[in-house]
């Protein structure tokens, strides 16, 4: 009996790899996600890999160019001008950074109090992150000329200052002009980012905290801090992405001058490859955004991850 139940069986087939995708489940989510696959395939992959081909060539405006490797990335390297880039990039990054988190911090803390006009208040606070960033730093251009510029005009009716400060013509002035007005501009992300964070947290702790005695300081630094982390990490990720990727702010108010002292990666990259027309070291200047934002990214993924 037992032999003929063994004759009977009939071997299990395994089922096709690609059984599982052929649901109709699957085809419909595929069918979904295709637009943006597409989309990120033409305006990021395709663009990315081309990108990195460039780089590799000696190719000037008009001139297909011929493969180089990476000799562009070795002279790039070498030059001290590109130095000089490297090290104004992260200065202008972290130095923004910090301020819009630093005072962010403070702005939403005063955001979340029962103040008059609250309301009115946290809509008008959006008002340099909705304007056009263009707009606005013509605005700060002309605040920060050398003949009329109005900073000076006030710093020196308050007696802060006692002669003119050359904010865009000395490289020191220059540095600090373009950073305060990206921290103003950004400001505004990073206030109401952290209020809806502050709006999350439960009153409940606060008010057990009081009936401990802890003082306001103490609740901020043991509650509110840690509770706000992931969302300072969240917001601190993307800013230093945009702000190490950034281009008009700076290429309006200073054209990386004086004597390359704001040169950034997306303004030396914009003069190569365009104004000069060596495209080939321009890709190349391009590229080197890479490797800086993935040790940004990297970092910051590993403490989301953790928290």
């Amino acid at each position: 009996m037992e032999s003929i139940t063994l004759a009977n069986a009939q071997p299990t087939r395994r089922k096709p790899w690609f059984q599982p995708f052929l649901k109709s489940e699957a085809l419909t989510g595929y069918f979904l996600i295709s637009p943006a696959v597409f989309l990120m395939l033409v305006l990021l992959a395709y663009p990315f890999v081309l990108a990195v081909w460039i780089s590799m060539t000696d190719r000037v405006l008009g001139e297909p160019g011929k493969l180089v490797w990476f000799t562009n990335f070795y002279k790039l390297i070498q030059a001290p001008i590109f130095q000089n880039t490297v090290w104004n990039s992260f200065v202008y990054t972290f130095a923004t950074v910090f301020l819009k988190m630093f005072l962010g911090v403070i702005l939403a803390l005063v955001l979340n109090q029962e103040i008059p006009c609250r309301n009115l208040i946290r809509g008008a606070i959006l008002l340099p992150w909705i304007v056009p960033t263009s707009l606005s730093v013509l605005t700060w251009l002309w605040m920060f000329d050398s003949l009329f510029s109005v900073a000076n005009y006030i710093l020196l009716g308050l007696g802060l200052i006692q002669k003119k400060i050359p904010w865009l013509g000395d490289p020191f002035w220059a540095m600090v002009s373009v950073v305060i007005v990206n921290t103003w501009r950004g400001l505004p992300f990073f206030a109401v980012s952290f209020l809806a964070g502050l709006m999350t947290i439960p009153k409940e702790l606060y008010e057990a905290a009081e009936t401990d005695g802890a003082k306001q300081f103490r609740q901020f630094w043991h509650i509110t801090l840690p509770l706000l982390q992931p969302v300072i990490a969240v917001v601190v990720l993307f800013t230093t992405i945009w702000t190490f990727a950034d281009f008009q702010i700076v290429y309006i108010l200073t054209h990386g001058g004086p004597i390359n002292a704001t040169q950034i990666f997306a303004t030396m990259a914009y003069d190569v490859a365009l104004v000069a027309g060596r495209i080939g070291e321009g890709s190349a200047i391009s590229l080197f955004l890479f490797p800086a934002l993935l040790i940004v990214i990297i970092f910051m993924l590993k403490f989301l991850r953790r928290e």
